[in-house]
């Protein structure tokens, strides 16, 4: 109610408070959602943050958080104001994997007709994404921390993917960037047993940029999206696209596509901009053009 009470305030003023209040509008539109919250944050409210909201089952992945995740997503990748996604859980898990009790009533017929787990996937976002993972990040939220761009963890974190003890086999993409990530061999020893890596393992393997206490590592993933959402968001999606799809590529291949995409940056005004104020010994004014 003091949310809806700031709300009908601010409509009351007239009509300079109008950006005021779609701002606020958006801010709480997380009453669409059952199962995720999400909130602007930032000195200059640049950067969502999206917080998975199951604790009860510990974040587990059931079609309708994962239907409620791409939905936010897509808001936050059309919204001009945001620079940048944290994506989390809470201090318990950031997601223990799919639905269990949804998944086992499902059929090969199932699976296939819906092309399961189809739902999840934040690959379409053209933003940067950091994944704060706490607690558990197993299976499917393993898969979902490393469908991000940037991992930060809690030092309590554990990841794994135990889809063998369940006999089935990880399908959202864990047999696969897990070894792009930590190697075959780790990744092998993973997968066919199930084991669980410690943050630090995480960490020293590459599977983790970096490992904070706790109670700080949401703050510094929003320390790191604020600096990211500061720059050229234009300039930001071409730096992403160039490590994602260089990825895929042989070197010759990945160097010649980074090399067209960095001439393309000297068709934007932010280059330009970004170079002019470098040169006048100022901060520069990105336009995101």
């Amino acid at each position: 109610m003091a949310q809806l009470g700031r709300i009908l305030k601010l409509a009351n003023r007239g009509s300079n408070s109008y950006s005021s209040l779609q701002s606020l509008a958006r801010l709480y539109s997380t009453a669409q959602y059952e199962n995720i919250k999400v909130e602007k944050k930032g000195d200059k409210q640049n950067v969502l943050l999206i917080q998975l909201n199951r604790p009860k089952a510990l974040n587990a992945l059931c079609n309708s958080l994962m239907s409620e995740l791409t939905k936010a997503l897509q808001e936050a990748e059309a919204d001009k104001d945001i620079g940048a996604v944290v994506l989390t859980g809470s201090e318990r898990a950031f997601a223990v994997g799919a639905d269990i009790a949804e998944m086992s009533k499902m059929t090969f017929e199932t699976v296939v007709a819906t092309d399961f787990p189809k739902l999840l996937r934040v690959d379409f976002c053209r933003k940067p994404i950091i994944a704060v993972v706490n607690g558990y990040a197993l299976g499917g939220g393993c898969e979902l921390a490393m469908m991000c761009d940037i991992i930060y963890a809690g030092e309590k974190a554990q990841f794994g993917q135990p889809e063998i003890t369940l006999g089935t086999i990880p399908g959202a993409g864990g047999t696969q960037r897990l070894t792009r990530a930590v190697g075959k061999s780790k990744a092998m020893e993973m997968v066919l047993t199930g084991n669980r890596i410690s943050a630090q393992e995480a960490e020293k393997a590459g599977l983790v940029s970096k490992v904070f206490p706790p109670d700080q590592v949401v703050g510094e993933a929003l320390k790191t999206a604020e600096k990211i959402a500061s720059f050229s968001k234009t300039i930001v999606a071409m730096c992403k696209e160039a490590v994602n799809t260089g990825y895929e590529l042989t070197l010759a291949e990945a160097i010649h596509f980074e090399k067209r995409l960095f001439h393309a940056t000297f068709a934007t005004n932010d280059r330009k901009e970004g170079m002019t104020a470098f040169v006048e010994k100022r901060s520069p004014n990105f336009k995101d053009s």
